[in-house]
């Protein structure tokens, strides 16, 4: 059966999916990851550092790739249906972020702490997309420079206590009632 898929990029992404299997394995198993830095190269044994050091290109080429796939995905549909498309995927990947891959990573029935990670900010960043795709190309080129070639400069300001700015651009926690918290680990400009 013939698809319009380019087998590259789905290949790609499944070797990022195998060496972040990798990284959250060792998480799951190196309890010292949670203390140490594991890219200083003189805490970890160089097998440990190896494995966290490649994990740091996975998260950004994925989501590269998947602003790849939305653009060949774009010259084969409609903006409208395509927005449409990137919107749902997006709001999915975000349930899917808050729901099923919290509970894998803490095991806690009561998701008394929410983590906000990788999955969350491709989500977010296809929903962002899904509005973007519909300005002029010059509009998407200068919102695209402006976001890599400007996101460092943000990097001394901070706004204690918001959560919006926490969500696009910093690390941060969050209570949420008395018995819950959420942490923004993947902002999503970076």
């Amino acid at each position: 059966m013939k698809t319009n898929r380019i087998e590259s990029i789905d290949l790609l992404k499944g070797l990022i999916m195998v060496i972040m299997a990798l990284d959250h394995t060792r998480d799951y198993f190196h309890q010292s990851s949670n203390i140490l830095s594991l890219t200083d190269p003189s805490h970890p044994n160089l097998p440990l550092y190896l494995t966290r050091w490649i994990t740091h290109f996975c998260a950004p080429t994925f989501c590269f790739l998947a602003g790849t796939s939305a653009f060949f995905v774009g010259k084969r549909k409609k903006k409208w249906t395509l927005s449409s498309f990137l919107f749902k995927r997006g709001l999915w990947l975000v349930f899917l972020e808050i729901t099923v891959i919290g509970f894998a990573w803490t095991f806690d029935i009561h998701y008394s702490h929410i983590f906000l990670m990788v999955i969350w900010s491709l989500g977010m960043s296809m929903i962002a997309l899904a509005g973007i795709i519909h300005l002029p190309r010059q509009a998407i080129l200068i919102v695209s420079l402006v976001l890599i070639g400007g996101h460092n400069l943000l990097d001394q300001i901070h706004f204690e206590g918001n959560f919006l700015w926490a969500a696009l651009h910093e690390f941060s926690t969050f209570s949420i009632g008395t018995n819950r918290q959420i942490t923004v680990i993947y902002p999503i400009l970076p």
